[in-house]
């Protein structure tokens, strides 16, 4: 951990000449400033709206209350990943210890991944933006790609494939069969650093949080007499939420003119109430400000995007109306 703390450090100091141009020492102090109430009331938002689409179904079963859950849950689904995200960076909250706690039981667990292997992996691509050593290269390249493919791509996300992919790619990193990486690049393990011993010890380290959680999320829906909608949690899992991702990822760092300007190798945009349920959570969109104030809470974003913008910082970097134009962006023109 605290290789990581320094690499953290290390990227803060690439962008501090950056944001010295911009805001003022009292300036970026309050950006700083954290506040455990906003924390939760970000993280309470996203468990209402899961709570909210399965009792939606639960109540009124049909395919269109289905249908609906099942994009409400992928949308929060990504927040319980930003929710990890962002306790990764301990931004959430003012202690280590609550932002571990609530970005394992409340990010990381509900979707398959805990906060020790995460953290070290994600600094790296805050380091390494946009370069060959970003371990999130893979997420982001091959667009702008044709209709038909784009089309392709979609399709295999909202059918399952894509997701059981990355579940059964989960589970063998969690297992040490292959390297941790969330970025779509697969490296196996070599055979002689793999023994039974190792592979239950890292099944014991990396799963036993996950699954707790999943027993619980499971006995609550049964304790109510709705076991069923445990069911509609990994639907939307392997479906829709392979769908917000991936626009989300487009959304953050593709269609860039320059990836070794840090100006130019993020984008930051604007989201509208639907998009913000689907792409957005916790502020995720400002996502030009979390890369040059990584230890800034999300709360503080809005408030960070309004400065900078009045300072002519976007006249350089990138900004995007809304996620339609980022499909848009993202679709080749016909030649």
């Amino acid at each position: 951990m605290g290789i990581a703390v320094r690499e953290e450090n290390n990227q803060l100091s690439k962008y501090k000449g950056v944001i010295s141009r911009y805001l003022s020492k009292e300036e970026i102090k309050q950006i700083h400033e954290k506040s455990d109430l906003k924390g939760a009331w970000e993280v309470a938002k996203v468990w209402f709206w899961i709570a909210f689409a399965l009792a939606l179904v639960g109540f009124f079963p049909n395919p269109v209350s289905i249908f609906v859950a099942l994009w409400i849950l992928a949308g929060k689904q990504l927040g319980c990943a930003i929710i990890l995200h962002d306790c990764s960076h301990q931004s959430l909250f003012k202690s280590k210890q609550l932002n571990k706690w609530v970005g394992n039981w409340l990010g990381a667990y509900p979707t398959l991944q805990n906060i020790d292997q995460y953290r070290p992996y994600h600094l790296q691509h805050h380091v390494a933006t946009g370069t060959d050593d970003d371990p999130d290269i893979n997420l982001t390249t091959g667009y702008p790609t044709t209709s038909a493919s784009m089309l392709r791509k979609f399709g295999r996300d909202l059918i399952g494939i894509t997701g059981l992919k990355a579940v059964l790619g989960v589970l063998m990193m969690h297992l040490g069969l292959l390297r941790y990486n969330l970025g779509n690049k697969v490296e196996k393990v070599p055979r002689e650093e793999l023994s039974t011993r190792i592979i239950l010890f890292n099944a014991w380290k990396n799963l036993k949080g996950p699954l707790a959680f999943q027993v619980l999320f499971f006995g609550i829906l049964w304790a109510v007499g709705q076991p069923l909608l445990y069911l509609l949690w990994w639907v939307a899992y392997v479906t829709t939420y392979s769908f917000v991702l991936r626009v989300r990822s487009m959304a953050e760092h593709s269609m860039v003119d320059d990836s070794s300007n840090i100006l130019r190798n993020t984008r930051t945009t604007y989201a509208n109430v639907l998009e913000r349920m689907l792409f957005a959570p916790l502020h995720v969109n400002y996502h030009n400000e979390h890369h040059l104030m990584v230890a800034a809470p999300c709360y503080n974003y809005p408030k960070l995007h309004q400065i900078l913008k009045s300072r002519g910082f976007y006249e350089e970097a990138l900004l995007a109306p809304n996620y339609k134009s980022i499909i848009e962006l993202a679709i080749a023109p016909k030649s």
